[in-house]
């Protein structure tokens, strides 16, 4: 069986259950998870994990994100980005001091209401469920951090922006709530995940790599058959070390393996830096893990 950590480089128009889906296929096995979902309109990375590694994914959710969003001003629809049905219309022009003021005001923590078209649950029931069979529901908020937001490029009425935030951030509602600030309204055009922790888009390989068999960087396992080991040898020394003929130099090994033990549970907790190149067999099996 496979196991692994695949960086995917998730285009526009699919959902991430469609990315899935294809690992599955491509390597034969049911068991493949994925950290930090993407909408069908947002593409970058989608971090995958196959087989054992999907028990990782506690560990690999909790980390930041970078995206590069434009939005339109002027607009707002029902699911927040450009997919969506117009509600209202507003005022389309402010200058560059105005938009960059809009932006610095959220740089840090602030309350965002989650939106309606999300998988969010209320009463056991997911928001977009509501949405669609146009029920009234209280939108939940909960806290977000916006370690960073610059503004990149205006062109006519679409704005582009880069910011790097904490986990559960909606980049749609966070696009809303600019626009809210600016006294008009506010709609999502496009979005890109660059980073999602230290997994990086220039890392992530498309759907096509995978397809086609190229090469593909996989979290090396070794850090793990590493941490056993050291874990073993940790408590046999602990064992012996009440021996009193080699106690001595036992506790002198166990502050070695235990140093040895300590670094690597630090490659484990990195497993996402942990990577190596690994060749296609001739076999045409595709990347193993």
């Amino acid at each position: 069986m496979n196991n692994g950590l695949l960086v995917v480089n998730k285009p526009k128009g699919m959902t991430s259950r469609d990315v899935v889906n294809k690992v599955c296929r491509k390597f034969n096995t049911k068991s493949v998870g994925h950290i930090g979902t993407l909408d069908p309109l947002a593409e970058g990375v989608l971090v995958c994990l196959i087989g054992k590694y999907t028990k990782l994914a506690n560990i690999l959710t909790n980390h930041d994100k970078e995206y590069i969003a434009s939005f339109k001003l002027g607009i707002l629809t029902d699911t927040l980005d450009i997919t969506g049905n117009v509600l209202k219309e507003g005022k389309k022009e402010f200058s560059k001091d105005e938009i960059t003021s809009a932006l610095n005001h959220f740089k840090g923590k602030y309350n965002q209401e989650v939106p309606i078209y999300s998988a969010v649950k209320v009463n056991g029931k997911k928001l977009y469920e509501y949405a669609r069979n146009n029920i009234d529901v209280k939108l939940p908020s909960k806290i977000v951090n916006i370690y960073d937001i610059e503004l990149i490029d205006i062109k006519d009425d679409i704005i582009t922006i880069k910011c790097k935030v904490s986990k559960g951030t909606y980049i749609r509602s966070l696009i809303r709530d600019i626009g809210a600030f600016l006294d008009t309204y506010a709609t999502m055009t496009s979005l890109v995940r660059t980073t999602l922790g230290n997994f990086n888009i220039d890392e992530a390989y498309t759907l096509e790599d995978i397809e086609n068999n190229n090469s593909v960087e996989i979290a090396a396992s070794g850090s793990m058959r590493s941490w056993r080991v050291c874990a073993i040898l940790n408590i046999v020394a602990v064992a012996l070390s009440w021996v009193p003929v080699v106690g001595v130099l036992l506790l002198l090994g166990m502050v070695v393996v235990t140093i040895m033990l300590l670094a690597s549970l630090n490659k484990t907790r990195k497993l996402y830096e942990a990577f190596r190149m690994i060749k296609p067999q001739s076999n045409n099996r595709g990347p193993e893990f």
